[in-house]
């Protein structure tokens, strides 16, 4: 039996942003950009793996939630303490570099870890948590 993931999903505040980040920056391709009642979803990911995606999705729009929860979660988001996604690059440092050209926000450089890798840190502009690691 293969498993393998397809889907991953983090929020995005603002759709444009969004695409500045994981289109021009980190060099994803759009798969989907989808607009419903005034909200957007992207869909983005690696061109050489067509089967594994991030779908980037209006936060809390969830019709159970309540204002109080819906606030919540977009503090949380603004505080990037809501979405993570760890990536690898097979070139960490010309990565980071590009990824610092672009403005992105850095949380951390490259550096090795005690637990063996070799990683860095940003926040895309909704304020998840994107760490890369560098791959073997």
């Amino acid at each position: 039996m293969k498993i393998s993931i397809h889907y991953a999903f983090l929020p995005h505040t603002d759709a444009d942003a969004a695409l500045g980040f994981y289109r021009d920056a980190l060099g994803f391709e759009v798969r989907n950009d989808v607009g419903y009642d005034g909200m957007r979803w992207l869909t983005v990911g690696p061109e050489n793996q067509p089967d594994t995606s991030i779908v980037l999705h209006p936060p809390a729009t969830d019709p159970g939630l309540t204002d109080e929860e819906r606030r919540t979660v977009l503090e949380l988001i603004a505080k990037g303490s809501y979405g993570a996604l760890t990536l690898a690059s097979d070139d960490l440092d010309a990565l980071f570099e590009r990824l610092v050209e672009s403005g992105a926000d850095v949380v951390q450089e490259p550096m090795d870890q005690p637990y063996g890798v070799r990683d860095c840190a940003f926040r895309d502009p909704a304020g998840n948590l994107l760490r890369i690691n560098q791959a073997g």
